[in-house]
């Protein structure tokens, strides 16, 4: 996907050198706001992770648990 990405960067930079160069100084921008939404889904994600083994507990200390196959 990062070699995709940079060809078309390279292709967008041969038809249309200032729309590239601002897609390059404004990149690391977008990345830094968006970076706090990214820190908030990882913590959203442990907490459900963390929801979802309280509410299964119960069932794995009786027996349950991932299903095995019986060959």
């Amino acid at each position: 996907m990062t070699m995709v990405t940079f060809l078309l960067w390279i292709l967008l930079l041969v038809f249309c050198w200032p729309l590239a160069l601002l897609a390059l100084v404004l990149y690391p921008i977008v990345w830094l706001l968006l970076l706090p939404f990214r820190i908030l889904g990882i913590a959203v994600e442990g907490v459900f992770e963390l929801l979802r083994a309280i509410i299964f507990l119960p069932a794995r200390l009786l027996g349950g648990g991932p299903a095995r196959s019986r060959a």
